[in-house]
């Protein structure tokens, strides 16, 4: 059984919660770039956490589903619908043999995620099967490799499961404004008291400059004296600033080291709810605590049971 892709759009991807502990060889994690939707796809049908899933990006995805089994939807309403009836994000639903899954382009947000029960059946590669097109890894090919027309996504359960739905205390507005909780690194002391206070109160505004790798955004400028470092790893959320100041957010697929000062890193729960934003869409930087981060991060991994 499998879901057989008739249309990809542009840009469809096998994730699971990620590659971890494979940086020291110039592995980035990949994973979600929206974790509470990805986890949330697979609760609903009671999958294991990290269970491989679709994660599309601005929809044009269609697909045929091969045999019955059971699937959620979450995270961007794509306006998608199931044999031309619409389809709901944070609900799952029964499929059959033959029926027809389409995922139009955004009504709210930028990233859906499709889940089947039991999971997408990929051959994982050092130990993910998480796709990162720039390291030519994971996905259906093993090689790194987008969905395209004539791919096969297997999957194994038949089962019927109690149809669910996210409650709405749950579902995030990708609409809401947006402060991202940014933690100090210790380069920001390079960066004079304005050049801060400049940041913690202007507005940012999100560029056509946005992947997986990286956001960058349009706003004040921040200077900073130093034009570069010795190249260091990075971390997910990461916020440098090069030579012209303008801010950039590092995502999943970040390359693993960088030279470009960085003047601390944003939540990563925060870092997901921007990956849900459009370009256009403004945002500001808010200062945090490292206590009030992690205990967020804790609430959120007994949540959703993570063995992390």
């Amino acid at each position: 059984m499998s879901f057989d892709v008739i249309k990809s759009g542009p840009l469809s991807l096998i994730q699971d919660f990620g590659r971890y502990g494979k940086q020291q060889i110039g592995y980035t994690q990949g994973g979600p770039m929206d974790e509470h939707a990805f986890l949330w796809a697979n609760r609903l049908l009671g999958n294991p956490p990290d269970a491989a899933q679709i994660e599309i990006t601005y929809g044009g995805l269609e697909l045929r589903a091969t045999g019955a089994t059971t699937a959620a939807v979450t995270g961007a309403d794509l306006a998608a619908t199931l044999n031309g009836q619409p389809l709901m994000p944070w609900y799952s639903y029964h499929l059959e043999a033959g029926d027809t899954l389409v995922f139009n382009y955004p009504l709210k947000g930028v990233r859906c995620y499709l889940s089947v029960k039991g999971g997408v059946q990929v051959l994982p590669q050092l130990g993910s099967c998480s796709t990162v097109i720039r390291e030519k890894i994971g996905g259906v090919d093993g090689k790194g490799g987008k969905l395209q027309p004539g791919d096969s996504i297997p999957y194994s359960s038949q089962e019927k499961s109690v149809l669910m739905k996210v409650r709405r205390a749950y579902i995030p507005d990708y609409a809401a404004p947006l402060n991202l909780r940014l933690m100090l690194g210790y380069q920001y002391r390079h960066f004079s008291a304005l050049a801060l206070q400049r940041l913690f109160s202007a507005q940012y505004t999100i560029t056509q400059q946005i992947d997986r790798m990286g956001y960058r955004l349009s706003g004040d400028p921040i200077k900073c004296p130093l034009d570069g470092i010795v190249s260091e790893g990075i971390s997910y959320g990461a916020v440098q600033i090069p030579s012209d100041g303008q801010p950039i957010v590092l995502m999943k697929d970040r390359q693993t080291i960088g030279g470009y000062p960085k003047v601390g890193c944003i939540a990563a729960l925060d870092a997901g709810r921007l990956a849900q934003r459009m370009p256009g869409s403004a945002v500001r930087f808010r200062q945090a605590e490292l206590e009030e981060v992690a205990a967020d991060r804790l609430r959120f991994i007994r949540f959703f049971k993570l063995n992390c």
